[in-house]
């Protein structure tokens, strides 16, 4: 039966919105990983490059640097690794590393060559809505041609339709009562046929939703409720930092739901 997947966060950089600078050695990046591995964790998403506001670009070869030892040094365990990238030389290096999906914060508009180097390596891939500038009009009809465009594009690469995902992009894009939005017709995406990844963790929405300065450690309630939203529509996964407490959740949620066994 249905059981929600758990992908922890884990960012290597220095300039993450809610922990740079925590794990950007690969000793305290390896150890986050042990420990959200026994906190529940069915991925661990390894992000070398801050796109939080006001972020500072870096080059391929930094990227690189950030990752790839990440992911050779925990190939072996038993979670799957995705990388946050949405630059195909990265993907293409990731992927040899041992990394399973590349999460792609363009959904492949960036780099045209994104969707043939997953193709070639067998992997999944995660499609993200976003934009330049914010939507107009209707968020959710928007997002849905854009992700079902980008998503046929993948197939049509290559990429079998079971390892697409699509991510509507909380936080990307769109304004607090169009994100408001999306999260109340999120069933809108799930019942398209793809799996959806949810990755509400912390963010902005959460902030202005609890109404307080809370700093983005302090989100982890409101971002519950985003969780269980998510699981009611159909998300296949959430995308958080707090593994163990949205682990623990799901564990009950999906049971009282009859998702699972437990």
């Amino acid at each position: 039966m249905k059981r929600t997947q758990v992908m922890g966060i884990l960012n290597v950089t220095p300039d993450s919105f809610s922990d740079g600078g925590k794990y950007n050695t690969l000793q305290t990046a390896l150890s986050r990983a042990q420990e959200m591995i026994e906190e529940g964790a069915d991925i661990i998403d390894i992000g070398g490059y801050s796109t939080r506001p006001g972020y500072t670009e870096i080059s391929i070869d930094e990227e690189l640097n950030r990752v790839i030892p990440v992911i050779e040094s925990l190939k072996d365990e038993k979670i799957r690794l995705s990388v946050d990238t949405f630059r195909s030389e990265v993907a293409h290096a990731a992927l040899k590393a041992g990394c399973d999906i590349i999460n792609d914060q363009w959904a492949g508009k960036f780099d045209q060559s994104m969707f043939d180097i997953v193709a070639q390596h067998g992997a999944e891939i995660i499609l993200m809505h976003n934009a330049e500038t914010e939507v107009a009009g209707d968020v959710m009809e928007h997002m849905i041609t854009d992700l079902c465009t980008q998503a046929r594009a993948a197939e049509q690469a290559g990429i079998e339709r079971d390892k697409i995902w699509l991510d509507p992009g909380i936080g990307f894009a769109k304004n607090r009562n169009q994100e408001i939005e999306v999260m109340r017709r999120l069933e809108e995406l799930t019942q398209i046929g793809y799996k959806v990844l949810l990755a509400t963790s912390r963010k902005r929405m959460v902030k202005e939703l609890l109404n307080d300065n809370s700093v983005p450690a302090d989100r982890d309630e409101g971002t519950l409720a985003t969780t269980a939203i998510g699981v009611n529509a159909g998300v296949d996964a959430v995308r958080v930092h707090n593994v163990l407490m949205n682990s623990r959740f799901l564990r009950v949620m999906d049971q009282l739901k009859g998702e699972c066994d437990g």
